[in-house]
């Protein structure tokens, strides 16, 4: 039997802050300290801590190129994300190297594996 939550946790970048909680309505709605906008970032996300700026530009990156954390059924996640902005550039060189797409290419947990 699987057992998956339906709570996300929903970020506000601005802030630093992120709240789990059921999505409701049709969007994620707005942060309550900024009123800037809330992005769903899924449920299996790990949030840094807020002084943790470097994890935190990492965080950023990935989810303004589209991705999220959002896994599936049966204990699969969603995949490799970089969490350092060292992982970040890495996957970028390798995105602007192959003419990849920059948000596959940040999902790649290897890049020097692909020429």
């Amino acid at each position: 039997m699987c057992f998956y939550s339906r709570r996300m946790h929903f970020v506000c970048l601005s802030c630093r802050t992120a709240w789990k909680k059921t999505p409701t309505g049709p969007g994620p709605g707005h942060c309550p300290q900024c009123r800037g906008e809330l992005i769903d970032a899924g449920a299996d996300l790990a949030v840094p801590k807020r002084r943790d700026v470097a994890g935190w530009r990492a965080l950023e990156a990935v989810l303004r190129a589209g991705l999220t954390f959002h896994g599936g059924c049966c204990g699969t996640g969603p995949g490799f994300r970089p969490r350092t902005p060292r992982e970040v550039r890495e996957r970028l060189a390798l995105a602007g190297r192959t003419g990849m797409p920059v948000r596959r290419a940040l999902a790649v947990a290897d890049p020097t594996a692909i020429s």
